[in-house]
Order: C-alpha cells, then sequence, then structure tokens
C-alpha cells in the first residue's frame, strides 16, 4: 500500500469554499490600501539571504533561526521570504523609486515562510499584507500609517482592537538605553531565561518582549526607554500621539514594546487581539529609518506595517464578522438526451459571456438524476432544455427555491434570468 502523501506540516490548504472568504479579504484589503494612496508591489518568493541578515539583523531570532534557506544550482544562498518589507525596499533600490517621487507608498500581499514550532494561529507557510511608506520623516507619516491599520479593521468590524504604542528611539539614544539595560540585566542574570542570557550581549532590546515570568520580572526593574529619549526622538514620538489624540484614535503607551527586527526606530507599534491567547497581534510596525541605506540604498527614512492574514481571518471569525459566501453556481443547464449536449453547452457558453455562473449537466443521464445534482449545486435556477421544447425554441426555467417553473421563449431567456438574477461580473464590480 503507497503511503499517503500529506501536507507538510505547518502548512494547510485553502480549499474552494474557504478561498471565498480568502478572496473577500485580499478585495477589501486592496480597497483601502488604494483609497490611501498605497499601489501594489509583488515581489518574488525568495531573495538572496544577504537581504535579510542586512536588512532584519543577524541576530534576530528570524535570521539565527527560523529561515528556510538553501543553495541553489549555483551554490548562491537562496532564503524564502520570512517578512516582505525588507524585499519591497530591495526593489525601492533596485527600480530607483526615489527618483520617481519623494515619497513611495506601496503594499503587499502573499504568503511568508519561517521554520518555527507550528502552534495555533502559527503556520510555517503563513500569508501577510502590509504597507510601506518611504521617504517621509513626518510624525504624520508614523500617524498616517497608524490610522491605516486602524480603519481597516474597523471597515471589517473590528471595533474592539487596542493599539499599543512605544518609541525605541534612534540609533544614538537607544545605544545609551541599551547600555542602562544590559548593565541593569547582567546583576540578575542568573534570573534570565537560557535564550535571554544570551541575548543580553548581542540583542538586549528583545528581552523586553520575552514572555518568560522571570525575564519579565527582572525586565520590570529597568527605567522604561522614555527616560533615554533624545529631544529629537521625544518631540517626534508626541508629535505622532498627538495627530493620534487629533483624529481620537485611543492607544496604549507600552514601554516595554520593541518589536523583533533590528531595523526599526522611533516609533513602533502594535494593533492586539485579546482574544487570540498568547498570539494575540493581529498587525505590527514603524519606523525604520535606517533600512534603505542599510540594504545599499540613499538615507531616506520609511515606516510601514505588516498584518497576518490567517490571524485577521480567526479574529473575525470569533466576533461573527465573516460574511455568507457561496460558492453555488447560479445556474444549471440540463440537456434531456444527449442529442441536446451541443445545444446546452452553447447556451451555457452564451450565459457564461455574459456573466453568469452556470453549471452543465450531463445529456446522458435521466432528468431525476440531473436534476438531484442541480439541487446540490445550490443553483438557484436550472434551465431545461428538453426536445419537445427546444423543436419550438423554448426551455424551461425552474426556480429550485420553491419548485415552480415556467416554459419560456429561448429567445427571452436572457431577459428572464436577468429579472431573477444578477451576473456575477456585475454584481460584484
Amino acid at each position: 500500500m503507497i503511503n499517503l502523501i500529506t501536507a507538510p506540516r505547518g502548512t494547510y490548504d485553502i480549499m474552494p469554499d474557504r478561498a471565498l472568504v480568502w478572496q473577500w479579504m485580499e478585495s477589501t484589503i486592496r480597497q483601502v490600501l488604494l483609497s490611501y494612496g498605497y499601489g501594489e508591489i509583488r515581489t518574488p518568493i525568495f531573495e538572496h539571504t544577504e537581504l535579510f541578515q542586512r536588512g532584519i539583523g543577524e541576530t534576530t531570532d528570524i535570521v539565527e533561526k527560523e529561515m528556510y534557506t538553501f543553495a541553489d544550482q549555483g551554490k548562491r544562498s537562496i532564503t524564502l521570504r520570512p517578512e516582505g518589507t525588507a524585499p519591497v525596499v530591495r526593489a525601492y533600490i533596485e527600480h530607483k523609486l526615489y527618483g520617481v517621487a519623494p515619497v513611495t507608498k506601496l503594499f503587499y500581499l502573499g504568503p511568508m515562510f519561517r521554520q518555527e514550532r507550528p502552534q495555533a494561529g502559527r503556520f510555517r507557510q503563513f500569508h501577510q499584507f502590509g504597507v510601506e511608506m518611504i521617504g517621509a520623516e513626518s510624525p504624520v507619516a508614523d500617524a498616517e500609517v497608524i490610522l491605516l491599520a486602524h480603519d481597516l479593521y474597523h471597515q471589517l468590524g473590528l471595533t474592539d482592537l487596542e493599539i499599543h504604542l512605544n518609541s525605541v528611539g534612534c540609533a544614538q539614544c537607544r545605544q545609551a538605553y541599551k547600555t542602562a539595560l544590559t548593565s541593569t540585566l547582567k546583576a540578575v542574570a542568573d534570573e534570565l531565561c537560557t535564550t535571554c542570557r544570551l541575548r543580553l550581549d548581542r540583542n538586549p532590546l528583545r528581552l523586553l518582549d520575552c514572555k518568560s515570568p522571570s525575564c519579565q520580572a527582572a525586565v520590570s526593574k529597568v527605567p522604561p526607554i522614555q527616560d533615554y529619549l533624545c529631544p529629537d526622538c521625544d518631540h517626534h514620538f508626541k508629535g505622532v500621539l498627538a495627530l493620534l489624540d487629533q483624529v481620537k484614535v485611543k492607544y496604549k503607551l507600552s514601554p516595554k514594546l520593541v518589536r523583533g527586527l533590528d531595523y526599526y526606530s522611533r516609533t513602533v507599534f502594535e494593533i492586539i487581539n485579546h482574544d487570540l491567547g498568547a498570539q494575540n497581534a493581529l498587525c505590527g510596525g514603524g519606523r525604520y529609518d535606517g533600512l534603505v541605506e542599510a540594504c545599499g540604498g540613499p538615507a531616506v527614512p520609511g515606516v510601514g506595517f505588516a498584518s497576518g492574514i490567517e490571524r485577521l481571518l480567526t479574529t473575525l471569525e470569533q466576533k461573527g464578522k465573516l460574511p455568507e459566501l457561496s460558492g453555488a453556481p447560479q445556474l444549471f443547464v440540463l440537456p434531456l438526451g444527449e442529442q441536446l449536449t451541443a445545444v446546452a453547452f452553447e447556451l451555457a457558453t452564451s450565459l457564461r459571456r455574459q456573466g453568469f455562473f452556470v453549471e452543465l449537466g450531463n445529456g446522458t443521464k435521466s432528468l431525476k438524476a440531473q436534476l438531484k445534482s442541480a439541487h446540490k449545486s445550490g443553483a438557484a435556477l436550472t434551465v431545461i432544455i428538453g426536445e419537445d421544447e427546444w423543436q419550438a425554441q423554448q426551455v424551461t426555467v425552474k426556480i429550485m427555491g420553491d419548485g415552480s417553473q415556467k416554459r419560456i421563449a429561448a429567445a427571452e431567456l436572457q431577459k428572464e434570468i436577468a429579472s431573477l438574477i444578477s451576473p456575477l461580473g456585475k454584481k460584484y464590480q
């Protein structure tokens, strides 16, 4: 017996009924992001490994532990993209978008890959959408990106989420904080988890978001990073908060929020859904003023966020906000007899070209068997083509919901159908 081949661990199939919800979600995301002036960019699923080492940071968990990296036939090190910002920045530099306009606004949507332990809400192939505003250094840019995420979730029906905000400062004031953080925590190093002991010298900011109770207790004794912000960073952060206050967007200051990637500077934020448990961040992002330069481009600032689609769908499902969608055909064209198959095929083709979702029956089967298939398909209407009707250039239209039916001229079929249902192409434009 041949062993059954299943999807790799940490991945899953999106079946047709579920894909309808994904399509609705992606359509809503695109509409909102386009309304904010962001253009869609599609980058390769794999990139040169150096991009992520340089862009994300070699001491991050993603680069050290989680990337799917392999050598191609040319012995080049290639990595399946674990996140979307570094590829967008690479494309921004490669295509010299900095010479096209002072500010570039891009969004992406697609699969990402991280080799981590699968658990609820966490997969090895997962999907994200995100936005990047490159070239704007004003607090207005930060506030707009946060507001965009806020408005998108509200449009989807999620109105009880929490925005968590912090500033991690610039390279100069952040270094002063790292020094103070390291000095304080080295005195209690024995109380830290094994991972955080390794992080202490290499990437001490990561200790702030460790979930270990002993590490959280140690970190609680550390002064907040706001105490170390330089005047420019402090002014920038206060400007972001003032703008959010101006449009009455509620937020919560989170002094321990640092995010997990090295490229962040100044503003960082997450939007939280507490119903998700440990994996409760729907989106996260912030400012990355040195990333473009670190990847070989000009010294231009940037700000953005990424949002997990799986977690967003889970949240919408929990709160009863997903729409009821059906992949059922609108029409089932049913030929009575094999000799009428060509006629039914031509009619189905014509109706499909007019924008209707049409399923074609099997003329070799009986009327009873085909009507059973039509019922099972969920079609709203059945168009029955019989020998007698067709000789008179007529068809029978059966409304499946109440069982009523009537014979009409074939020439009037399109008009009759349009009075009962709308073409999909027009209904969903």
